[in-house]
């Protein structure tokens, strides 16, 4: 039972020519009872109304499918693809070319709508390179045609003024690093130095060269009870290091007085190994933890540009750990704290 949804040229053209050649060798065998002439004009008509109908099936209308499909694939045709437009492509059913452009527009709408995503997120990101660009060159330039102008002999303003100006100009410096180590690890330019390395001792170093900043916030940096046992992953110490002191920095940046930083350390499948750095913070609202890891993303601009920092910590923590072939993520609630976690490789043999 021939299916009217997938038939084939060829199929179209046999049904096509039969419908033709019976009732034409019907009414010769009416006019003239003999069997064989009757059998013989079928034959010629049923064959020779196949190979016109089937020639002009693939000579007018998939020469046009034929173009149809080159320009789905912007490409000049090779031996290879040149083969299939004269040998497979007839062979396949109206249905099923039609299913096959469906397809393609289906994926070229969803180029273009990741297209339109990119280009809304650069035009963003420029906007954003530009302000915080913009910020420290202007200070810069201040504080410099102040002193020009003649605050220079002023003893009481020009110490300060200086010092201000090399603030500014410190916040230059590492945003410009920070910008370049983001570049470095999507490119793939900064390679990592895998090992195998306790996690617990790493975050215990963080947590001694950010002491000072916690202490002045009257904040205590722990490790989760019954997190203590000692787990080793194989990583890029170093990076994962950075990741920490970002992730540790913000929760003491962002973080209430006489609250607690807790770290955890889960052991998950044998392959891999999660930690969570959980703080007791002012929280993030839920619109704005899918966009949190994006650069120079801010949920509070005054708040953030007041703590200092270049906008682009936690982007940095997603790319080292997105380049270790990991995930990150984060869950918080306003007035109760923030979570981040990440996951990392076991204990390589």
């Amino acid at each position: 039972m021939l299916s009217k949804k997938n038939i084939s040229p060829q199929q179209l053209s046999a049904l096509t020519a039969l419908g033709l050649s019976v009732p034409i060798a019907i009414g010769i065998f009416i006019f003239k009872p003999v069997w064989w002439i009757a059998l013989l004009s079928f034959a010629v008509i049923f064959l020779g109304a196949f190979a016109l109908i089937l020639y002009t099936l693939q000579t007018f209308i998939y020469r046009k499918i034929k173009l149809i499909y080159k320009f789905i694939y912007h490409t000049k045709a090779s031996k290879k693809e040149e083969f299939y437009y004269k040998n497979i492509l007839p062979q396949k059913s109206i249905d099923e070319v039609r299913e096959d452009v469906e397809k393609w527009a289906q994926q070229r709408k969803a180029e273009i709508e990741q297209l339109q995503q990119n280009e809304a997120y650069r035009k963003d990101f420029l906007q954003n390179l530009s302000h915080e660009l913009k910020t420290p060159i202007f200070a810069i330039q201040g504080y410099v045609d102040t002193l020009l102008n003649g605050a220079l002999n002023n003893a009481e303003v020009n110490t300060k003024f200086l010092q201000s100006a090399s603030h500014n100009i410190d916040r230059l410096v590492t945003l410009v690093a920070d910008l370049d180590a983001i570049s470095k690890l999507e490119s793939g330019e900064q390679h990592l130095v895998m090992d195998n390395f306790i996690i617990q001792d790493l975050v215990k170093e963080v947590f001694d060269s950010l002491a000072i900043k916690a202490d002045e916030k009257h904040i205590k940096c722990e490790i989760k009870k019954g997190c203590e046992l000692p787990l080793t992953v194989y990583a890029d110490k170093e990076k994962i290091r950075q990741v920490f002191i970002n992730l540790i920095d913000n929760a003491i940046k962002y973080g209430k007085i006489n609250s607690i930083i807790e770290a955890s350390f889960y052991k998950l499948d044998g392959a891999n190994v999660l930690i969570e750095i959980s703080d007791e913070g002012a929280g993030i609202t839920e619109e704005h933890l899918p966009r949190i890891f994006e650069r120079f993303y801010r949920t509070d601009l005054a708040r953030s540009r007041n703590v200092g920092g270049s906008g682009l910590g936690l982007s940095i923590c997603k790319h080292i750990i997105e380049a270790h072939g990991q995930t990150i993520h984060v869950r918080s609630k306003i007035d109760v704290g923030s979570t981040f976690g990440f996951t990392l490789q076991s204990k390589k043999p």
